[in-house]
């Protein structure tokens, strides 16, 4: 039987090779997973010309994945960092790759990343329309942005961002309703500046049923932008976050209707106490849809620290209802994250996720902090830094204090609580003070 997409093989009651991997990744009935991608409650973003590609699924009931954000810019133009940044990310084990670029050869860097990469690939046509085309956004039309879609459908792209959701009824709202950051989304600001400059409705809104034709056709994933994510604590949960919302949940029900899979962004900033009653509002809006968000960054004051303030939001927002995180690195609002500026961001999300997974009880996750425990108990350092979702800090730090005795820390020495209850329970003298053993 043929099926044009994952949702439409789901719906016809048909397991695909990517259901199968997804299933066997995480644990679950295939029969239970093909349920959720027909609900559109889970999405396995998989282009038919992405043959890398090593299946994730990303929705209710599996594991909390992570997206890395890199690609190349005209003021940091350097291909070879972008890639050697895209096989740091996949060792690291990231499900997720979106490439942002928006200068240069765009084509010729996303080709290589999905040839290479077995993690999923998202990418923002807007962002690459301007380069295309080397035509101000002004005199970019509908029709152009709508072959820019295509070309990174043709190219193997997994999922798209688009802003469809940033139409002329949400820019009157956001109009009526002054905020103190104005719109933060790059995407979502270059479409509403399209809309004022040309007078004209958004055209991924506009042309909605041929953009969704066009995902169909590659199976490409529709990550349904948040325009109107707020850029601050202050703007959170406004008018215009609210109303595009609820556009995107419109749109959610017609691309469902033509088989094509998606996703839901979301913020962005909020205050903490914020963050639960958002992940509801999205779920009851959108339909259950999976809900993708930035962080949520917590508090603004920490530039240089937003790995810190988005993993505390991302955390709460995972275990609340989100399914996917796009990681924030120390250099958010600063500049192009270097490697290491990836590799701190990757961890901090990562920890955010499974501390998330521990809450909803995901297979598999509370047994990994119990086996870490069990090592820490048995003062295994090689298992606990296998274990350790970073190997490499946790290794270099005692190799830098090493202590006296191996059964200790250079924190605590003999006086280790793990190392005297040990003791005392196998009924041996503490020898504290005394050398010998």
């Amino acid at each position: 039987m043929n099926y044009t997409t994952q949702m439409d093989a789901a719906k016809k009651g048909i397991i695909t090779k990517e259901m199968e991997v997804v299933a066997q990744k995480e644990k679950i009935d295939t029969q239970k997973l093909m349920k959720l991608v027909a609900d559109g409650k889970v999405v396995i973003p998989a282009n038919k010309n992405h043959k890398s590609l090593d299946a994730e699924g990303i929705g209710e009931g599996l594991k909390t994945k992570i997206n890395v954000n890199l690609g190349i810019s005209k003021d940091c133009y350097n291909v070879d960092a972008e890639m050697e940044k895209v096989k740091v990310a996949l060792d690291m084990n990231a499900e997720a790759i979106m490439d942002l670029s928006s200068y240069g050869k765009t084509q010729e860097f996303r080709q290589k990343l999905v040839d290479m990469s077995t993690a999923v690939v998202g990418t923002v046509p807007v962002y690459d329309a301007v380069g295309f085309y080397d035509k101000e956004l002004s005199d970019i039309t509908s029709e152009e942005f709508l072959k820019v879609v295509e070309r990174h459908a043709k190219d193997g792209v997994d999922f798209i961002t688009v802003h469809a959701g940033m139409n002329r009824e949400t820019a009157k709202v956001f109009k009526r309703n002054p905020r103190l950051t104005n719109i933060v989304s790059r995407g979502g600001s270059l479409m509403y500046a399209w809309m004022e400059l040309n007078n004209k409705e958004n055209p991924f809104f506009e042309y909605y049923d041929e953009m969704l034709d066009i995902c169909a056709k590659y199976d490409v994933t529709l990550s349904l932008g948040d325009a109107c994510r707020p850029g601050s604590i202050n703007d959170s949960t406004d008018a215009s976050q609210v109303k595009e919302l609820m556009i995107l949940g419109e749109l959610t029900l017609r691309a469902w209707e033509k088989n094509v899979q998606v996703m839901i962004e979301g913020p962005g900033h909020l205050a903490i106490d914020e963050i639960k009653s958002n992940m509801i509002l999205e779920k009851k809006l959108c339909h259950g849809a999976p809900f993708y968000v930035l962080g949520p960054i917590v508090t603004d004051i920490a530039p240089g620290y937003d790995h810190i303030t988005s993993a505390i939001g991302g955390a709460i927002a995972a275990s609340t209802g989100a399914d996917f995180l796009c990681y924030v690195t120390p250099a958010e609002h600063l500049r192009l994250p270097t490697l290491d500026d990836m590799k701190e961001g990757i961890i901090a999300t990562k920890i955010a996720a499974h501390t998330a997974d521990i809450a909803k009880n995901v297979n598999g996750a509370r047994q990994w902090d119990y086996d870490m425990s069990k090592a820490r108990q048995e003062l295994d350092w090689d298992t606990m830094f296998k274990l350790a979702i970073d190997s490499e800090k946790p290794k270099k730090y005692r190799m830098e204090s090493m202590p006296l005795h191996e059964d200790s820390c250079t924190m605590c020495g003999k006086m280790c609580s793990m190392r005297n209850m040990n003791k005392i329970k196998e009924g041996k003298d503490l020898n504290i003070l005394r050398e010998d053993d």
